[in-house]
């Protein structure tokens, strides 16, 4: 199990980012460039990312920080 916590900047705006990409993510075609954002910002594993994104785990905004936690091991589709 890991958690992470992805935390905003005066330029990003965390939870409106990863609000972005759940939405973008619902299209088979757009995720991997998503995925591709949201690994290279935030320094994510894709399996993190992908799991986040497809809504696999919930998170929770505490402030302007997302937090969740990853505990499958499997490759992102």
């Amino acid at each position: 199990m890991a958690t992470y916590r992805l935390g905003s900047s005066p330029a990003v705006h965390t939870p409106g980012i990863v609000a972005w990409a759940i939405n973008g993510y619902h299209f088979e075609d757009d995720r991997p460039q998503l995925r591709k954002v949201i690994v290279e910002t935030y320094n994510l594993p894709e399996i993190a990312a992908d799991q986040l994104l497809s809504k696999k785990v919930p998170y929770t905004i505490e402030g302007e920080t997302v937090v969740f936690t990853v505990s499958d091991e499997s490759e992102p589709q």
